[in-house]
């Protein structure tokens, strides 16, 4: 059976797990140290706080599979 594609109703759940986990991440010590190594990075002070997340995420994903 193919997965269908997420119905109107379970977005809403999903945006509240985003934000709950976007939250828990920009919390971590990780995400606040990586904030401040990228500082002098005039973009990052710039992004929004989800925008920062996707990247830390990336990154720190790109580093693992490193």
């Amino acid at each position: 059976m193919a997965a269908s594609s997420p119905t109107y109703q379970q977005l809403p759940d999903d945006k509240a797990i985003w934000d709950n986990l976007k939250r828990a991440i920009a919390s971590s010590s990780g995400f606040q140290s990586w904030q401040l190594e990228h500082g002098h990075d005039a973009q990052i002070p710039a992004l929004t706080l989800e925008q920062q997340v996707r990247r830390y995420l990336r990154e720190t994903l790109e580093t693992l599979a490193y």
